[in-house]
């Protein structure tokens, strides 16, 4: 009897098992079954939002469906974002981001939702380095001298930001952090305030986009002398790296990416990554993402497990180092 009721329970298992094979299959292919959303949680005309809708567009091409961006601004990209925590999770809204959410997200003493988790990266759009930029008075030609002359003027050089806890202030502190100086921060109203106090000679030192920096660097106002990734650019053919010129290990860079509610079921989590990646290997989209200083840059989702979570906690080390407390 014990024989006759395994070989009945087992044949009952496995056309479970196909069947829920089969329904994940089935789920996986009708996605998406209408108009998607991609919520920007910044306002219009910033690079992420661009991003996005260059995306989408095509998204909506290869799916057959809309893709609508839709800006919620506010809170530094947080209310858009909780805006996505508590919608359905199918994968038919997305949220389009930038690093400077795990930035703000490590300074934010209390949130509505668990930043590193409420959210799931789905794929990554592009990234790009910074420059590091100094004022054309300053005697160092390359990170090198940079840094040795730090060292022998402690806390006598300024490096400007567009405000605290910003990019530029975060990758001045791990800067300074990895080189082993003292440097000053002087925050500013934005970046381009900041800029302009570098080409005066107002500040020695800002590290910056090339969108933020490139006009002032070609007008000879201010040095471009490295920049932040850890290997060498094509953005920047012969400007070396901090880490090859310097200081070992340091590494910043800016990236743009899509997300989604926690709970998106992983198939499609799959389909937005491989359909986001193939969009990124068009010449059309490389060649737009060089008009902006940017490069492609495709991850899978295994390449992505766990990306958001490391991001926070490398900038929460990064507060700590600068200084700023939680808010």
């Amino acid at each position: 009897m014990k024989v006759m009721r395994f070989q009945i329970v087992m044949p009952a298992c496995l056309w479970l098992l196909g069947c829920t094979i089969m329904m994940a299959q089935a789920q996986g292919q009708s996605y998406p079954s209408r108009n998607v959303q991609m919520i920007v949680p910044y306002p219009a005309g910033g690079s992420i939002d661009l991003y996005a809708r260059a995306v989408s567009m095509e998204l909506a091409k290869a799916w057959g469906r809309n893709v609508i961006a839709d800006n919620r601004p506010g809170a530094s990209g947080m209310i858009g974002t909780e805006a996505v925590t508590r919608m359905d999770p199918d994968g038919h809204v997305l949220l389009a981001h930038t690093s400077s959410y795990p930035a703000t997200a490590a300074v934010r003493a209390k949130l509505p939702f668990d930043p590193g988790r409420a959210i799931v990266p789905v794929a990554t759009i592009a990234r790009a380095p910074m420059l590091i930029a100094v004022h054309p008075s300053v005697p160092a030609k390359s990170v090198k001298e940079l840094v040795a002359l730090a060292k022998k003027t402690p806390s006598k050089l300024n490096y400007g930001s567009s405000g605290t806890g910003g990019n530029n202030h975060f990758s001045g502190a791990l800067f300074a952090s990895a080189a082993g100086v003292n440097m000053t921060h002087i925050p500013y109203t934005g970046i381009a305030p900041a800029v302009t106090a570098l080409a005066s000679g107002e500040i020695e030192i800002v590290i910056a986009s090339q969108a933020a920096l490139g006009a002032q660097v070609k007008a000879g106002r201010v040095r471009a002398i490295g920049i932040t990734s850890l290997e060498p650019s094509p953005l920047f053919p012969g400007v070396p790296t901090a880490n090859q010129a310097g200081v070992p290990g340091y590494s910043y860079e800016l990236w743009w990416g899509i997300f989604a509610a926690a709970a998106m079921p992983a198939e499609r989590i799959a389909i937005v990554n491989a359909a986001v990646n193939k969009i990124l290997a068009m010449p059309e989209m490389k060649k737009f993402f060089d008009s902006e200083a940017a490069e492609p840059w495709p991850r899978t989702p295994v390449q992505l497990d766990g990306f958001l979570i490391k991001e926070i906690e490398r900038y929460r080390k990064a507060a700590k180092l600068a200084g700023i407390e939680p808010q």
